[in-house]
């Protein structure tokens, strides 16, 4: 086997073929979103669902930082704030990042999809420049392997997750750097590629991490005695690569580790939902399962490259000891896929949510290699060699299209994509006799090949776009930004109305993540940077954030949680009939509301709310901020007076009896009217609780009273459904339909009706004890005037980087439930002052620094030797 290509010069020549790597995944991938309507200002967006509309938001709220004075290193749009700097690293690191500032936020499905497009098109320029540098084939053949990873199957299968888009790019350029660090110790390429991988995102810069370790590994294997003196220069300059993006990694680590989820358990030997022809039906043109669960790998990248990597391990001209170390690399990546313990390994013993087998790129990287390796030693007299290989493919495909064909596991697998494959592998094989009997004219051979090989991506490529938008929808361009200036306008409007702090919420939202796009401060929130702690303090109080709390809510609460959470204003696009809140503007189809009886971010009181029971309820929480011992809340339960599409019966479930509703035809909804006797000054709520919200993705619940209606998903509304706000007592009706649903399983219902005479009284109480702060970036600042010393209650959200000084001098703080921040205040005048500076910014910072200084000195003794 031919020593590496790897040159001396790092110098890049952006020649055509550099040219072509780059502008080449670019054409065929952008051909293919315009074909189905994709394109800057079209109607569709190509954003893919709701779901990942939400990165668009989280580009517009670092374009809002950029634009301002806000800090990076907190915000308050998520949740009840969130580290910003944590959450930058796993969604918003890399240096195509900064390019949002050229966009308004209303464009920000024009930013991604011309930022998606960037991404593809330098990750083939990134292997092109690793390829040319690498194998020994001809300079068409690096674009052609540049073409097939940028366009491999992960990375169009998984394009709407843009930020795993950096590490794909950095990986051959850090392949290449281990090269040349082994071949010539020159360690500069590959500390370069370390450190803008880390700090780009550190999820996918974990397995890019391990998977380089490995290859450094069977790397030194294939030549002991040639390498095994460069082990030493590889650690160090992987560990320095590695401190020198502390000032990102530490403080992301801390975060997850305070805040961040449990590892997942390992219960099983087999990683569920795979099977024995994944790898075979997955190298098949254009199969798409789904990226939800119960998927397999994405691993394809074309068949040209899988006839040379079996060519690599077929060839006598390669080493028995390169194909054994290089076939164990390959090996670990496949057991990976099967074995549950390897496969948590690569995910960080977390179970990934959707989007499964996230190593998997690593898989068709390999594959390329050893493609590249095999490309390298071909020779016409090779011939038969391919042939078998071909015609062992042929086989192959067919026995598994047979033994697939009558599979519930395999009916992906598509006549076509089998008809195609082997129509593409014939066509190669006649190539390659072609090539082996020609004596001349090989251009027209050449290009004969590129046309055929770039017709396979293309096809393969516009098959996966067409899974996404048949698994997820390419969403209306209209749902992301129709309402853009008019809830901007409104969102402004209370930026003059109110000069301390306060939240809002737009009740009608499209997006969780609203909040973010539009600079506010709100509770919902869909993020997999998130604290979990606070998160779930509001679970229980109402806002619905159930299990690892990716998401949470703002649909399912009360007006004592509105109250509590300093929730001032709402923005809908219809009537609310809420207590207490007064419509006060109105743009276009949108109104803003104000709500009179929303508490401050603090409020001033007593030991009690330390106590887990008051703390953990509303209307305990609520008594004991106003010092009211009231009950706000009353519960009877409604009469149904008509069913429509469904059977009705009753059964017993954890101790509790259930409704349980089968649809009698599926396609059609499912209709229940219930009569609800009301009381005087009440909000009214319906009590929906599902015994299990499995099965419930889908299903969404329409409620249609005189005074309300609402329309949303039940598995994020989660229990109380509000009915409206009456002044006398009366009955009415409330008109529930289901969709999508066809069966249910409902805790028996109940009306929750809530005093708002005594809740009023209660709200303008603990007002009167309230303590407003002025918030500014990191800062949150207050004034208080006490005779007695009291305990301040507030709904910053707890979390170990915040320090708390009274007068300038630091102070204890206490949590609330590990969700919120409380200290004890002193009698007499102070100043309050709460800081917020992520845990181990400081010392990542310093240790960024000698890092850097110190790999600088290693660079300069190398070059020092070098001359000598």
């Amino acid at each position: 086997m031919r020593q590496l290509k790897t040159k001396y010069s790092l110098g890049i020549s952006f020649n055509k073929y550099a040219l072509a790597s780059f502008i080449m995944p670019v054409l065929i991938l952008g051909c293919i979103y315009f074909s189905i309507g994709i394109y800057p200002g079209s109607k569709l967006s190509i954003l893919a669902s709701d779901a990942f509309g939400q990165y668009s938001n989280f580009f517009a709220s670092f374009n809002t930082m950029m634009k301002s004075d806000k800090s990076i290193l907190y915000s308050w749009s998520g949740s009840l704030g969130l580290n910003y700097f944590s959450f930058i690293s796993y969604y918003l690191g890399g240096i195509f990042t900064p390019l949002v500032y050229f966009f308004d936020n209303q464009n920000m499905p024009d930013f991604i999809y011309f930022l998606t497009l960037l991404k593809i098109g330098c990750i083939g320029l990134s292997f092109w420049f690793f390829s040319s540098r690498t194998f020994y084939i001809p300079k068409w053949g690096d674009v052609m392997l540049s073409i097939s990873y940028a366009l491999m199957g992960f990375t169009i299968a998984n394009s709407e997750v843009i930020m795993w888009l950096d590490g794909i790019l950095y990986l051959p350029l850090i392949v290449l750097g281990i090269n040349r660090l082994m071949d010539y110790h020159r360690p500069a390429l590959l500390f370069v590629g370390y450190f803008f991988l880390f700090i780009s995102n550190y999820y996918i810069g974990f397995m890019v991490g391990i998977y380089s370790f490995m290859y450094f590994i069977v790397r030194l294997l294939t030549d002991k005695k040639r390498y095994a003196k460069k082990s030493f220069s590889y650690l160090l300059t992987a560990i320095l690569a590695g401190g020198a993006s502390m000032v990102l990694l530490l403080p992301a680590i801390i975060d997850l580790k305070t805040n961040g989820e449990a590892l997942t358990d390992i219960n099983k030997l087999k990683t569920a939902a795979t099977g024995p022809w994944d790898i075979v039906i997955k190298n098949m043109i254009g199969v798409y399962d789904s990226t939800r669960y119960g998927s397999i790998p994405f691993i394809y990248v074309g068949l040209v490259p899988i006839i040379f990597c079996l060519f690599f391990f077929s060839t006598k001209k390669i080493p028995r000891l390169n194909k054994i170390c290089y076939g164990s690399l390959l090996l670990v990546l496949v057991l990976s896929f099967y074995i549950e313990g390897l496969n948590l390994f690569w995910h960080g013993f977390h179970a990934p949510n959707m989007f499964l087998f996230r190593f998997s790129f690593l898989f068709s990287f390999t594959i390329l290699l050893l493609a590249g390796f095999g490309w390298s030693n071909y020779k016409k007299e090779d011939f038969e060699r391919i042939v078998n290989i071909i015609l062992g493919l042929l086989i192959l495909f067919l026995i598994v299209r047979v033994v697939t064909a009558k599979s519930d596991g395999y009916d992906y697998l598509s006549y076509t994509s089998f008809i195609l494959t082997v129509l593409f592998l014939a066509a190669y094989l006649s190539l390659f006799f072609w090539h082996h009997k020609m004596k001349s004219k090989r251009i027209v051979l050449i290009s004969v090949f590129i046309s055929i090989f770039l017709m396979e991506l293309s096809i393969n490529t516009a098959y996966l776009v067409k899974g996404i938008d048949d698994d997820w929808g390419y969403t209306n361009r209209s749902l992301y930004n129709e309402d853009y200036s008019t809830v901007q306008s409104l969102v402004r409007q209370t930026e003059k109305e109110s000069n301390n702090f306060y939240r809002l919420e737009n009740v009608t939202a499209i997006s969780n993540n609203e909040s973010f796009r539009y600079g506010y401060s709100g509770i919902g929130m869909f993020s997999s940077i998130r604290n979990r702690h606070s998160s779930y303090y509001m679970n229980t109080l109402g806002f619905r954030s159930a299990g690892t709390n990716l998401q949470i809510y703002y649909q399912n609460n009360t007006l004592i949680t509105d109250a509590l959470m300093g929730i001032k204003y709402n923005i809908a696009n219809k009537p609310l009939s809420k207590a207490g809140f007064e419509k006060i503007g109105a743009e276009g189809q949108n109104y803003l509301y104000e709500n009179q009886y929303a508490l401050p971010m603090g409020v001033l009181t007593d030991e009690r709310v330390y106590e887990k029971d008051v703390s953990s309820d509303p209307e305990q929480l609520l008594s004991a901020l106003s010092d009211l011992d009231e009950k706000f809340y009353k519960t009877s339960s409604p009469k149904i007076i008509d069913i429509e599409n469904a059977e009705l019966t009753t059964e017993t479930k954890y101790g509790k009896e259930l409704l349980v509703l089968n649809a009698k035809e599926k396609e059609k909804p499912i209709k229940i009217e219930w009569k609800i006797k009301t009381d005087e000054a009440s909000q009214v709520y319906l009590d929906l609780l599902p015994a299990s919200y499995e099965n419930l993705s889908q299903t969404r619940v329409k409620i249609d009273t005189d005074k309300q209606q609402s329309n949303t998903p039940m598995a994020k509304t989660g229990q109380y459904y509000s009915l409206g706000n009456y002044q006398n007592a009366q009955e009415i009706t409330a008109k529930v339909v289901f969709e999508y649903a066809d069966h249910l399983e409902l805790f028996e219902p109940k009306v929750l009706t809530l005093n708002t005479e005594k809740f009023a009284e209660a709200t303008k109480k603990a007002q009167q004890k309230g303590v407003e702060f002025k918030v500014s970036g990191r800062n949150a600042t207050a004034e208080v005037v006490i005779e007695n010393e009291q305990v301040l209650f507030t709904t910053i959200a707890a979390d170990k980087g915040w320090k708390a000084k009274i007068d300038g001098k630091e102070v204890d703080i206490r949590t609330i439930n590990d969700g919120v921040l409380s200290i004890t205040v002193p009698s007499g005048k102070h100043q309050i002052d709460f800081v917020y500076l992520p845990q181990g910014f400081k010392l990542g910072m310093i240790l960024s620094i000698c890092c850097i200084i110190i790999f600088a000195g290693y660079l300069y003794l190398l070059f020092r030797n070098s001359r000598k």
